[in-house]
């Protein structure tokens, strides 16, 4: 393929991802740009050019030796839950936007140490940034047959440079305040991220089902090559040894690389986002090496002998089947991965560079007298020229040094050189006692290590023999030999220069931590670092300060970053939250912290600090009255929030109260309406007693016929009494429990054609015909045969009454199933209405609602038998059957059932 050809094909994908890079920025509230998974996947930016082609080199020189730099973060992840969301507390309440300021600010906001965490990453990503355009220079001349060009005019990686520095710098600094998310940049990384793993695994199934004959083959042939088992075993103790310090480096890394901790921390919305991230993470990473093995040891079969360069085996192999869709494929997945480390990296570096360093040390005194969009500009113009630059150096250095070095021997220097803020990072998170001393003096020391041990000899060239200082060390003492550090030779050069310096670093960051103790500052914010659970929601409350300050002069000075509209806002919400007077004129601790807050984001923790000491006036505090204070705030944030914990519990009763209130209410309604149904209905049949025997008692000449007449009308109403009082005793015995029932099994059958006996002679009266439908000849179910008779009776009385006036029927249907027997009995008289078929078993419904009062009757009847049923296990109901009648079911546990019914 020409270059012009593929020249075009980049700068179409480019244009892609400038358009994703747009549309996501401008719906960075959209659920397709702000999800776990866009997150989860923009945190592959882990895997580089470095792991797309250096890994396969490794693997093909070295065998397994590629797998610890993946081992270790798989390793650390299942620590994620604790450790990230600690992190991401942190910056969140502190306005943190880089490594830089997290370390800064916990060691008591030091201005120094920010710029010296900045020095280091300066060192450290610059080459790794350079090891990325290396990797897009090789490949692009290996897909074109072409020969890289002397002259950076004619050479295509300078003008892969400079678009990759326009597109970082116009979308990476989108906004002043660089802990802002950006949405654009991070949902094109997490394409990008996608891409490149579906494009690796695409050519690892090419070349292992379509070049070979699968894994078993590629093994079979590779086990014939020279020092093939050699290769494919972790080896003796010492190599070992060389996993191990491996592993924890690339644990260290997944934190401490400036654009992981960016994609992690500074680009998290929501912390449940990290549940994703647990498992697709490692799962990515799993995916990525299933086909490392057989594209290096496929590329060893093919191209024994023949001197090619081992990293790019995944695109020399479909190139020598004339491949040439798949190369460009693989071409594009190796440009994604490095372009995503190019972009994130320079960003994270641009704003550490500008926070930390041109800032605090040089404009920030400029930057006090000017108007906020001056401010403004000025700062993003630093940054968007601070991006363009550190491309330009990366590019610079790879043209200088980088050409002679192996993918995988850059990258791994850069982790070393970035693992020397471990201790005073980790020390951090989780040690009170760790001071800026201390943190200062181990990294100092540490880089100092890494300078002797492995950055001089790169920079001379660790293949040139002729160097005394490599071979015979500093002066031909062998002790001091930069890779043998007192005659310690069975650590490879990486190993080595990890060890000696992590142990130095380590050593003299607890030493000094030690044995000098930090000033007040520092211990106020390993307070708030080490505990943020406890602070996480009054953070200003745990900040010490005391002195003089005025809220218009810190107001000044937020105006001048923020402007006054958004500073006014700011202020209201600070008033809200705190139940501050906005008419008080002096500023206290609280405000302070919340003031530098506000600044964070747009200069740096450092320089935020200072701007707000130039207009206030604070007093030196001793360390004890530090602790006091801070133990005076914690016990009142723990009562505030047990406060809150109990208003929210009442209010909780309260509502609570209140519905239990509501509902008694209608109880006493419901129990008047009952009472009242009640007396009606009691008062009725004696009066009519009464009238009748007063009659009878007065009158002694009433003719015979009349008398019985009167005698049989007070023993039918003397029925009636009796039944009414059965069922409010009845209703009252179910409701309180006291009723027992006595379960046998019975034939449903025999017990409805008992029931139908009893009202024979009322279904004659009425002309009804009854039809009976079973699904055997013998249904036999668990219950009170007196009970159920009573619900049976209760519900063909009802179907009696209401069945239609002209050929009257009711069928009755009795069906079985594993469980239960259903009976239903339909009439087809008038339906019930949708709205009523609930309250058509409440008790207090007749005495509510007179549209379907029967016209005799208390209304208890299929209150009772809801009661009934229910006390059996069973369910009862209506069914609509579009005004064609009434139609009433129950059930009743099978007697084949395991159920077991205890009453």
């Amino acid at each position: 393929m020409s270059s012009i050809e593929l020249l075009l094909i980049l700068v179409l994908y480019l244009s892609i991802l400038f358009y994703i890079a747009y549309w996501s920025e401008k719906r960075s509230h959209s659920k397709w740009t702000n999800n776990a998974y866009i997150y989860s996947f923009s945190l592959a930016v882990y895997c580089t050019a470095w792991t797309y082609y250096g890994s396969i080199g490794v693997a093909a020189e070295s065998g397994l030796g590629y797998l610890p730099i993946y081992i270790g973060p798989i390793l650390v992840i299942p620590t994620w839950m604790i450790i990230l969301k600690r992190i991401i507390r942190i910056s969140r309440v502190n306005k943190i936007s880089s490594i830089a300021d997290f370390i800064s600010l916990r060691y008591g906001n030091s201005r120094f140490l920010g710029a010296l965490v900045t020095i280091i990453c300066l060192f450290g990503i610059l080459p790794y940034i350079s090891l990325q355009l290396k990797s897009i220079s090789d490949t692009f001349y290996i897909v074109t047959k072409t020969q890289a060009s002397s002259n950076i005019f004619t050479d295509t990686t300078t003008y892969v440079c400079i678009a990759l520095a326009l597109f970082a710098s116009y979308y990476g600094t989108k906004y002043v305040d660089a802990s802002e998310k950006r949405r654009g940049i991070v949902t094109a990384v997490a394409i990008e991220s996608i891409l490149k793993l579906i494009f690796f695994l695409i050519i690892g199934s090419y070349i292992t089902f379509f070049v070979f004959d699968g894994f078993d083959d590629i093994y079979a042939k590779a086990s014939l090559l020279e020092n093939f088992d050699k290769k494919n075993t972790i080896g003796g103790l010492s190599q070992a040894i060389n996993w191990f310090f491996l592993c924890i480096l690339s644990m260290f890394a997944i934190f401490l690389l400036p654009r992981q901790f960016h994609t992690a921390i500074i680009e998290n919305n929501k912390e449940r986002h990290i549940q994703t991230a647990i498992w697709l993470f490692p799962l990515y990473l799993l995916l990525f090496n299933i086909f490392i093995y057989p594209i290096a040891w496929g590329g060893n079969i093919l191209f024994e002998g023949k001197g090619f360069n081992s990293d790019t085996y995944s695109l020399l192999i479909p190139q020598y089947f004339d491949n040439k869709f798949l190369t460009v494929l693989v071409f594009l997945g190796g440009f994604s991965a490095a372009i995503s480390m190019i972009i994130v990296s320079s960003i994270s570096l641009a704003t550490m560079l500008s926070n930390n360093l041109l800032i605090p040390y040089g404009f920030i005194g400029s930057l006090k007298d000017i108007s906020q969009e001056k401010n403004s500009k000025r700062i993003v113009n630093s940054r968007k020229i601070g991006i363009f630059l550190l491309i330009i150096v990366a590019y610079a250095i790879y043209r200088g040094f980088v050409l002679d070095y192996s993918l995988v021997s850059i990258g791994l220097v850069s982790f070393v050189v970035i693992a020397q803020l471990a201790p005073s990072f980790f020390g951090a998170l989780f040690w009170r006692r760790g001071s800026k001393k201390g943190a200062v003096t181990g990294i100092i020391l540490g880089f100092l290590v890494c300078l002797y041990t492995i950055l001089i000899p790169y920079a001379i060239g660790i293949t040139k023999s002729s160097s005394t200082f490599i071979q015979s060390g500093p002066w031909g003492i062998t002790l001091l030999k930069p890779f043998h550090i007192l005659g310690l030779d069975y650590l490879d050069p990486i190993q080595h220069a990890f060890f000696w310096s992590m142990l130095l670093n380590t050593m003299s960051y607890l030493a000094v931590s030690v044995s000098l103790r930090g000033n007040y500052r520092e211990r106020n914010y390993a307070e708030m670092f080490v505990d943020i659970d406890q602070y996480i929601t009054n953070h200003e409350n745990a900040f010490v300060w005391k002195g003089i300050a005025y809220i218009s002069d810190i107001q000044k000075v937020l105006e001048r970053f923020l402007g006054e509209s958004r500073t006014r806002r700011a202020l209201t919400i600070f008033n809200l939250k705190y139940n501050i007077d906005k008419n008080d004129n002096t500023a206290d601790a609280r405000f302070i912290k919340f003031a530098e807050n506000l600044l964070t984001g747009h200069i740096g923790t450092a320089s935020a600090k200072i701007l707000i000491a130039n207009v206030i006036q604070e007093d030196k505090i001793s360390l004890p009255e530090v602790l006091r204070i801070l133990e005076e705030s914690k016990e009142n944030i723990i009562i505030n929030k047990k406060l809150t914990d109990t208003s929210r519990e009442l209010k909780t009763i309260s509502e609570k109260l209140k519905v239990a209130n509501e509902q008694l209410i209608n109880k006493d309604i419901q129990k008047d309406e009952f009472l009242d149904t009640v007396t009606h209905e009691l008062r009725t049949p004696i009066t009519a007693i009464r009238a009748a025997s007063e009659i009878l008692h007065d009158d002694d000449e009433i003719p015979q016929e009349i008398r019985k007449q009167f005698l049989k009308s007070i023993i039918t109403e003397s029925d009636r009494l009796n039944r009414l009082i059965d069922k409010i005793l009845d209703l009252e015995k179910f409701e309180t429990g006291k009723q027992k029932l006595h379960l046998s099994k019975n034939d449903l059958s025999i017990t409805i054609k008992n029931t139908l006996a009893s009202l024979n002679q009322l279904i004659k009266n009425k002309n009804i015909s009854i039809e009976v439908k079973a699904s055997s000849s013998e249904i036999k179910a668990f219950y009170d045969e007196e009970r159920i008779i009573q619900v049976i009776h209760n519900l063909l009385s009802n179907a009696i009454k209401f069945c239609s006036e002209k050929e009257g029927k009711i069928t009755i249907s009795i069906l079985e199933n594993t469980q239960n027997v259903v009976i239903k009995i339909h009439n087809n008289g008038k339906g019930i209405k949708k709205e009523e078929m609930e309250s058509i078993f409440d008790k207090f419904y007749q005495s509510r609602d007179q549209n379907v009062k029967k016209p005799i009757g208390s209304g208890l009847g299929l209150a009772i038998c809801k009661q009934i049923i229910e006390h059996h296990k069973g369910k009862i109901w209506t069914e609509d059957t579009d005004n064609n009648g009434a139609t009433f079911v129950f059930t009743l546990p099978n007697y084949k059932t395991t159920e077991s019914i205890s009453i």
